[in-house]
């Protein structure tokens, strides 16, 4: 194929794993570092899309209310030290699954407060989160009540972070432990290495480490209405609910519960699709009306123009190869 032939001679810069499932079928399985298929990717916050689906089932048995449910209302023993602000008691799950709570919190802004570089110089993580001020809307910017869905995006890792410390309160267990047992074992994920925060919690930001393969199935799951094989995993609604468009993030993309929503085009064909998206132009992109599930794995960390090279990589090559409809 093409495409193994234009990543080996260098026309796309350390892209270590390109894989295809069609009709539910691998049908392509390509890896050009060393390592191969046993090794486990960190394909960074790609893997913040997987808490979305452990928060649905979550809710799916009981031990969340739902997405309404108010994030203060986990932590009693964390009350805000610092900017203490009655709205912050109205944040909700679902806040945090869009990327749209009021926190002055964006990875995207160097100045900002909750950038999670910031974040990673605190031992307390979730303290860290609680403690932002609540942002300001300064002419420029669109406010929530005047936005498409009403909110206002903000890529924030401390958010999805603690959200998982609250999933673990809430299942009273540890994350990994929950995911094995309700997500990974159902799908035959034997492996995997979460990070963790100075104070030995899963970071459910991020960083998460998978095989291909692995990460393959997690879209297969979702490509299937959340369903594997004769076991319903997550529940067809919730996959429905997190794959519709919660916010927007620009003219041609849209965010559902930690799934990015846009379309490809490839040559005069739109191909609509739900992903994961990581740093470096790491992918798990699901098209469902093409029945395709693509991973792209690569190593490009903070590179630009490197989700550029992945998106060249699935309209150049892989969308075009798809049986015409």
């Amino acid at each position: 194929m093409r495409l193994a032939t234009d990543i080996r001679s260098g026309n796309f810069r350390r892209i270590t794993s390109v894989l295809m499932a069609y009709n539910g079928i691998l049908v392509y399985e390509e890896y050009f570092d060393d390592v191969g298929r046993p090794a486990l990717r960190d394909t960074r916050s790609a893997t913040k899309t997987i808490t979305g689906m452990l928060v649905g089932v979550a809710v799916d048995r009981g031990l969340l209310a739902g997405v309404d449910a108010v994030v203060t209302s986990f932590f009693a023993d964390k009350a805000p030290v610092q900017n203490p602000d009655m709205r912050k008691e109205r944040i909700t799950v679902q806040d945090f699954l869009t990327m749209s709570s009021l926190l002055e919190c964006d990875d995207w802004n160097s100045f900002s407060r909750g950038n999670e570089e910031r974040m990673y110089l605190i031992e307390d993580w979730v303290q860290f989160t609680l403690d932002l001020p609540i942002k300001g809307f300064p002419p420029w910017a669109t406010r929530p009540q005047d936005a498409p869905y009403g909110r206002s995006f903000s890529y924030c890792t401390a958010g999805v972070f603690t959200l998982g410390a609250l999933l673990s309160r809430a299942a009273d267990q540890p994350v990994p432990g929950f995911a094995q047992r309700h997500l990974f074992d159902p799908l035959g994920i034997e492996q995997s290495q979460w990070p963790y925060s100075p104070l030995g919690l899963a970071q459910t930001g991020g960083g998460l480490r998978l095989s291909s393969r692995d990460l393959l199935k997690l879209g297969q799951l979702y490509s299937n209405g959340g369903r594997w094989h004769e076991l319903q995993v997550i529940p067809p609604d919730w996959v429905r609910r997190s794959t519709q468009p919660h916010v927007r993030i620009d003219d041609a993309t849209e965010y559902g519960y930690l799934w990015w929503l846009r379309s490809f085009e490839a040559g005069r064909a739109r191909h609509p699709a739900w992903y994961m998206s990581g740093n470096g132009g790491n992918k798990v992109a699901i098209f469902p009306d093409d029945k395709l599930v693509v991973v792209i794995t690569s190593t490009n960390y903070n590179t630009a123009g490197m989700h550029e090279q992945t998106d060249r990589l699935l309209t150049e090559y892989v969308l075009p190869s798809l049986p015409r409809r």
